[in-house]
């Protein structure tokens, strides 16, 4: 199975000036665990994840002050379509991050997570004999 066929097409973006709560609060809207940050200034695209936010606020820093590009991941590894799911997977265990940002010809047309992945092995795997 490929990228493509589990990847979400559900992709929010944001700027690097959203606050921590905006951001959480547009990622909750629409059920998903990261953003896409359009950062011009800091190289294009960049990912924002709940767990970006969760270390912000374990830290005791207010979400409300604390602005996207300040807990953005600059250097992002990208997804193609046309990966595996257990490309997808190596890259997220070699990496430690749960979504990749899926790119088709330099333009964000998805992301994939680990529970993207696992929707997709889960029913496969119930299936197979034991």
């Amino acid at each position: 199975m490929l990228v493509r066929d589990a990847m979400s097409t559900v992709v929010l973006t944001i700027g690097p000036d959203h606050t921590l709560r905006q951001a959480a609060a547009l990622m909750s809207a629409r059920r998903v665990g990261a953003a896409v940050v359009l950062d011009p200034d800091a190289g294009g695209l960049g990912i924002l994840t709940e767990r970006d936010v969760l270390n912000s606020v374990g830290l005791g820093q207010s979400p409300d002050i604390e602005r996207a590009h300040a807990h953005t991941t600059n250097n992002v590894v990208f997804a193609a379509p046309s990966w595996t799911l257990e490309e997808a997977a190596r890259a997220m265990a070699h990496g430690g991050f749960r979504h990749l940002i899926v790119l088709d010809e330099a333009a964000p047309v998805g992301i994939v997570s680990v529970r993207d992945i696992i929707r997709c092995w889960a029913p496969a795997r119930q299936h197979a004999p034991a």
